[in-house]
């Protein structure tokens, strides 16, 4: 997945830069590299996916219109080469870099590697910031001007690339993927806005996805067309990659529409995972079976309560959260990426998430009108960098591996965003009806399980899985100590045990930093049968048959 760090100032000593960047070593375990600039250092860890060559390797130094090629010293340092007027720290996926690279090239820009990311310079170069509306990517960047001497950083539209943000003692920023770069060198850490770059100081917004100007009125069966096709394009654009990729399939809708789609589209099977818990695992028997269906070579993984609760620690420590729906989700992507990273030789990995935000939850049933839907939508894509984009990202990057979305491209959510909401609720006694009638005609999963009702995602892998957590909880503290331990806390106040366990070990590693996260993620509490007092869709009266 890569991590990058940028510290614009040359005051902070190398060995501190050093350290912070080595702490996300494992979302770059191939290569690490720290050049210093006049006005302070770019730092990147390095997963190759894209242009395997040692000439792959970040930061990216230009001079006019070529690469300045440097060598970094024994602990990866390298001085900014002389001549030199743009650096550029990356970690993302650019698709379709080779037509830019082309133009790019008649304009008399030079490459000397494959890697898509190489192009950032030469696009700064000829656009400035009007490089990022160009861009079809899920990225974030960080960028040295040593014309300007100042710093640029940049995150996408979405979030799908993690970015964050802080302020040192002498008024500069620190930008890294990850919180924990940045813990020790600034008292508050950000989540930088997706869909926005920042320079000298401001933030400008660049791209809302979810921001509409006008409604799509066309019929529901253009609109269905329209979503199987974009949808088609996202998934094939996430398939280029010279490193071995993989599939998540749950066994539920989304997964298993992204894994038929590429079944169709490569000339070897699939290689799928999924997992379940040894007691009470639900989605396991569906994923068999779209395996089976697209004949993928598929792998199970089976977890006990106890793997489960040996992990806790370690994933709230990973995604730096307290939110109990992203912990809960956490714990069988966690084990399963781990899984396929101890297991097998993949690197990038294409999941099923962001669906949901688009088309809608199950508790979005209960929305009373189509403008309070979309509203709601709105609001969970543009957090979706908060919550479950967040754990995508961790659970497979510190695996040493690459997410991919493809319900997450631009052009399919700008689209699908711009439906009439009307359309988008459920009319039509099916939850996610638009998607699921425009695969309706290809028969690339089985029909079951087009049309099978949507399960949470933790639930799915066993309802024990929660039930286990809780039970943590309970035997963790008593009724008075959880009532003392709730006031500790004035900002996304605990309210159950199980709250309160996530949130002791959050501030372990990243103390007075709960402002990171808005809120707990929760059904909308000002719809009528969404006032609940626990995230999982287990607990509303439309769930009916989703956990069987």
């Amino acid at each position: 997945m890569c991590s990058i760090l940028g510290v614009c100032s040359a005051d902070v000593s190398s060995d501190e830069v050093k350290a912070a960047l080595e702490k996300t070593h494992s979302r770059g375990p191939d290569a690490l590299g720290i050049v210093r600039t006049k006005g302070g250092y770019l730092g990147f860890n390095r997963l190759s996916i894209m242009g395997l060559s040692p000439e792959g390797m970040q930061p990216f130094a230009f001079s006019d219109k070529r690469r300045e090629p440097f060598v970094t010293d024994e602990n990866g340092f390298a001085e900014m080469p002389e001549g030199a007027d743009t650096l550029v720290v990356c970690n993302g996926e650019l698709y379709g870099f080779r037509r830019q690279k082309q133009a790019l090239e008649e304009k008399g820009y030079s490459f000397i590697s494959g890697s898509d990311c190489e192009i950032l310079p030469a696009l700064y170069r000829e656009y400035g910031t009007e490089m990022f509306s160009q861009l079809d990517a899920e990225f974030a960047m960080i960028l040295y001007d040593a014309k300007t001497g100042s710093f640029l950083a940049a995150r996408d539209p979405i979030g799908i690339r993690p970015l964050y943000y802080g302020v040192l003692k002498d008024g500069s920023f620190c930008f890294a993927s990850e919180p924990g770069n940045l813990m020790g060198m600034t008292d508050e850490i950000k989540p930088f806005p997706p869909g926005h770059f920042w320079q000298d100081g401001v933030f400008t917004c660049y791209n809302d996805p979810a921001a509409v100007e006008q409604y799509c009125m066309d019929d529901v069966e253009t609109v269905c067309g329209q979503i199987h096709d974009r949808l088609i394009e996202g998934v094939k654009k996430r398939l280029d990659a010279d490193a071995p990729i993989g599939f998540l399939l749950s066994g539920g809708l989304d997964s298993s529409l992204v894994c038929g789609i590429a079944a169709g589209m490569m000339d070897k099977p699939l290689q799928t995972w999924a997992i379940g818990m040894d007691v009470d695992a639900i989605d396991l028997k569906y994923a068999r079976e779209v395996a089976d269906y697209i004949h993928s070579d598929h792998h199970e993984v089976i977890i006990s309560a106890e793997d489960v609760t040996d992990a806790l620690e370690n994933v709230i420590r990973i995604l730096a959260t307290y939110d109990i729906t992203t912990i809960r989700a956490s714990m069988g992507m966690y084990l399963v990426c781990k899984a396929i990273h101890e297991q097998s030789d993949r690197r990038v990995i294409l999941t099923g998430e962001i669906s949901d935000e688009i088309f809608g939850y199950k508790y979005t049933d209960f929305a009373p009108d189509a403008e309070a839907f979309q509203s709601e939508s709105q609001k969970r894509i543009r957090e979706l960098h908060m919550y479950d984009v967040l754990r995508a990202d961790r659970c497979i990057s510190v695996n040493s591996l690459e997410a991919r979305v493809p319900f997450g491209d631009l052009d399919f959510v700008s689209y699908c965003m711009a439906i009439d909401p009307e359309k988008k609720m459920n009319r039509y006694q099916k939850g996610k009806y638009l998607l699921r009638h425009a695969f309706e005609k290809d028969g690339i999963i089985p029909e079951n399980i087009l049309w099978r009702e949507k399960a949470a995602f933790s639930d799915a892998v066993g309802h024990s899985l929660k039930d286990d957590l809780t039970e943590l909880a309970e035997r963790t503290y008593t009724d008075e100590e959880f009532e003392k331990g709730i006031l500790k806390y004035d900002h996304a106040r605990p309210f159950t045990k199980e709250s309160l366990l996530y949130r002791d070990i959050f501030e372990k590693y990243y103390p007075g930093q709960s402002q990171m996260v808005v809120d707990f993620w929760m059904p909308n509490q000002e719809w009528e049968g969404c006032r609940v007092n626990d995230p999982s869709a287990r607990v509303l009266s439309n769930y009916g048959a989703s956990g069987e």
